[in-house]
C-alpha cells in the first residue's frame, strides 16, 4: 500500500494524548483520550481507518517548523497561486502554564490557515473512525455550522469560522479560499459518550494560549551543555510523551508501526517501561526537568506497589494498571501492510531479571532529594527489590529486547542485577534495618566475576549477547555505560571494536544483533558514550552529529533507521531515541558524569 514514510509526520501533544500529522496536511493518528486509548483516526494503519485532511488543492512544495520550544507545527505550502501556513496543536488548558500544560487537557485539536500571499483554494476532508476504525459515526450538523460525529463512546464535534461545514453521509467534505492576511480557524474537540458536549474554544485564542503554555514550561527548563538546541527539542519531545496525570512517560505515541516493512515485529509502545526507568530519569536531569523526573519516579513507586515473591512488571499502563493483555486487530492492514496489528503488550507476562537494577538505579540517581531516612514505603520498595535479585539473579529471563522464544542467561540482565545490588549497597544507610549490605555486596560481586567469565567468548573476542553464545548484541555498550566495567578495559575495548565493526552500519549506526536489518538508534548514542569513555571524543561526537542527520525534518527519531534507504522503522516518535540522544550529549559535555 502507498502510504507516507514515518518520517513525514510531525508530533502534536497535549500531555494527555498525542496526534501525527503528515507534509501533506493529514492528521493519521489521533487517541483524544489518551495515548493508549483507542483512535479516531488511524489511517496511520490502514486507509480505512479515519483521517482529517487539510491542505491546499493544488500541488504544494512544504516547509515545516515546530514554533521554538514548543509542540505547536507550523507547515506552509507554497502553490501556483500563493502560500499559506496551517498552524497545528492539541490544545492546552486556557491558562496553563509550565508543567500543567497537560494537567487538564481538554482534548481539542487545533488547526488554523493563514494566507501568506496570493489566493490559495483548500480543501478539507474530515472522516472520524473512531475505535481503531470500527465504527462509522452519524454526522448532523449544528446550528453554529459545526459537525456533530458521535458512534460508540465518541462524541467529535468539529467547528470553524469560516463558512458553515456540510455533511455528507460518512464525512465532511469542503472547499473554500484563503487570501493574504486572512485566517480560518477549526477546532475538533472530543468528549466521551453520554456526557455534556465539548465546550467551543476559538481556536486562534487557543491555539495563542498553548504556544504560551508551552513556552513557559521551557522558560523554568535550563539546559548549558553541548548540543543545546537537539537537548532541549528531545526535552520538549519526552514531554510530550508525558501522561501529565500520572508522570509517567509513554515509550512512543504509536502501535504496530514495523521494525520491518512486512514484518511481524510490530508492536504497542504506548505504554511506560520500568526497564527504561534509569536512562529516562536521568535524561530527565540532564536536560533539566526536575518536576518531571520526581513525578515519573512517584509514578514508579506507585504502580510497583509492594514488592513480594513475583517479579515486578517491566512494562505499565500509564496509570499503573499491569494487565496490558495483548490482542490482535485483524480488520486493519497495518502500516504498508505490516500485520499483525497488535493492542497491548504481552512483555508485561515476561520475567526480565533487569527491571529491579533500573528502579534501583533511579533511586540512587535521585537519594539527595528523597530524604533521610527513606519513608517507610520507599525502603521497602528498594529493601524487597535487592532481595528479589539476590534470589533470582541465578535464573534465565526474556532480556532486554523482549524475545518471544526461549529463556536465556542474557548479558545485560546479569548486569543489571549486579547494577540494583551495587547501587543497593551505596543505599543501604538510608534503607532500614532490614539493609543487608554485606550480603548484597557478596553477591554483587559474585555476579560480576560469573559475568566477567561466563559473557565473554575467546572465539569471537568480545561480551556476547547471553552467556555461552558466539551472537553479538549490541547491548554489550551497555556495561561502560552503567559502570560495570571501564571502556578501557581489554576486554571491553575489544568488544567495543567488534560490536562496531560487525553490528555497524556504513554511516555509523549500530544494529541490536547480525540479523537485525535496521540500525538502532539507542544502542547508536551508547556507542557514542562508549567512545566518549574510551578516550575517543573527536570520533564520539563525529559519529553523534551523523546520527543527528537521522532525524525527520522537524527533529524526531523512531526506534530504527533501514541503513540502505535511511527510512525510518518502529513506533514514532520513539522515547528511548530522544532519550539517548539526550544522554549521549551530556556524555560528550562531562565524559565523568554518572
Amino acid at each position: 500500500m502507498d502510504q507516507p514514510p514515518i518520517s513525514d509526520y510531525g508530533f502534536l501533544s497535549d500531555c494527555r494524548s498525542g496526534a501525527l500529522v503528515g507534509r501533506d496536511g493529514s492528521v493519521d493518528w489521533w487517541c483524544p483520550d489518551r495515548f493508549d486509548g483507542a483512535s479516531v483516526f488511524g489511517r496511520l494503519l490502514d486507509p480505512r481507518g479515519g483521517h482529517w485532511r487539510l491542505a491546499p488543492l493544488a500541488p504544494s512544495r512544504v516547509e515545516r517548523a515546530y514554533r521554538p520550544d514548543t509542540l505547536v507545527l507550523r507547515t506552509v505550502h507554497h502553490t501556483p497561486s500563493g502560500s499559506v501556513a496551517v498552524t497545528d496543536a492539541l490544545s492546552a488548558q486556557i491558562g496553563a502554564r509550565g508543567h500543567e500544560v497537560g494537567m487538564d487537557s481538554p482534548a481539542v485539536l487545533l488547526r488554523v490557515v493563514e494566507g501568506l500571499t496570493g489566493r490559495v483554494r483548500m480543501g478539507l476532508e474530515f472522516v472520524p473512525r473512531p475505535e481503531y476504525g470500527l465504527l462509522t459515526p452519524y454526522l448532523h450538523e449544528q446550528d453554529d455550522g459545526g459537525v456533530l460525529a458521535s458512534a460508540g463512546p465518541v462524541t467529535l464535534v468539529l467547528r470553524g469560522t469560516g463558512p458553515a461545514l456540510r455533511a455528507e453521509q460518512d464525512r465532511v467534505r469542503q472547499e473554500f479560499e484563503v487570501a493574504a492576511g486572512q485566517r480560518v480557524g477549526f477546532d475538533l474537540a472530543y468528549a466521551p459518550a453520554y456526557r455534556d458536549r465539548p465546550a467551543r474554544l476559538d481556536p486562534v485564542v487557543a491555539l495563542a494560549e498553548t504556544v504560551l503554555a508551552w513556552e513557559g514550561f521551557r522558560e523554568t527548563h535550563r539546559y548549558d551543555g553541548a548540543y543545546a538546541p537537539q537537548v532541549r527539542h528531545g526535552a520538549t519531545v519526552l514531554t510530550g510523551l508525558t501522561y501529565a496525570r500520572s508522570g509517567a512517560v509513554a515509550a512512543a505515541l504509536t502501535t504496530s508501526l514495523p521494525e520491518r516493512i512486512g514484518g511481524d515485529r510490530n508492536y504497542d509502545y504506548r505504554f511506560s517501561w520500568l526497564r527504561d526507568f534509569s536512562m529516562t530519569m536521568r535524561a530527565l536531569w540532564v536536560a533539566a526537568c526536575p518536576t518531571e523526573a520526581s513525578r515519573l519516579f512517584a509514578w514508579a513507586a506507585r504502580s510497583i506497589g509492594r514488592v513480594g515473591g513475583t517479579p515486578v512488571p517491566v512494562l505499565f499502563g500509564l496509570e499503573g494498571e499491569r494487565d496490558l493483555s495483548e490482542h490482535d486487530c485483524t480488520h486493519l492492514h497495518g502500516y504498508a501492510g505490516s500485520r499483525p496489528v497488535r493492542i497491548g503488550n504481552d512483555a508485561w507476562r515476561q520475567h526480565q531479571l533487569d527491571v529491579p537494577g533500573e528502579v534501583i538505579s533511579a533511586v540512587w540517581r535521585l537519594h539527595e532529594q528523597l530524604g533521610e531516612p527513606f519513608a517507610e514505603e520507599l525502603r521497602e520498595m528498594v529493601v524487597g527489590l535487592a532481595e528479589q535479585v539476590a534470589t533470582t539473579w541465578r535464573l534465565p529471563d526474556r532480556g532486554m529486547w523482549e524475545t518471544r522464544d526461549t529463556d536465556r542467561h542474557y548479558l545485560s540482565s546479569k548486569v543489571l542485577c549486579w547494577t540494583a545490588l551495587d547501587r543497593a549497597v551505596v543505599l543501604a544507610p538510608k534503607l532500614g534495618d532490614r539493609a543487608d549490605p554485606r550480603r548484597w555486596a557478596t553477591i554483587r560481586d559474585e555476579i560480576r566475576a560469573t559475568v566477567l567469565r561466563e559473557g565473554w567468548n575467546d572465539r569471537i573476542g568480545a561480551y556476547t549477547g547471553a552467556f555461552g553464545s558466539t551472537e553479538l548484541d549490541a547491548s554489550a555498550l551497555f556495561l561502560p555505560v552503567v559502570h560495570f566495567l571501564e571502556a578501557s578495559d581489554p576486554r571491553m575495548r575489544a568488544t567495543i571494536a567488534v560490536v562496531e565493526r560487525e553490528l555497524g552500519t556504513d554511516d555509523g549506526l549500530v544494529r541490536r544483533w547480525n540479523t537485525d536489518p535496521a540500525g538502532f538508534l539507542l544502542c547508536s548514542f551508547w556507542l557514542v558514550e562508549c567512545l566518549v569513555l574510551a578516550g575517543e571524543p573527536g570520533r564520539a561526537r563525529r559519529l553523534f552529529e551523523r546520527i543527528l542527520g537521522h532525524a525527520n525534518d522537524v527533529g524526531l527519531f523512531a526506534e530504527q533507521i533501514d541503513p540502505r534507504t535511511g527510512a525510518q522503522l518502529g513506533n514514532f516518535p520513539q522515547a528511548l531515541s530522544h532519550i539517548g540522544l539526550i544522554n549521549a550529549a551530556w556524555r560528550l559535555t562531562d565524559p565523568a558524569a554518572a
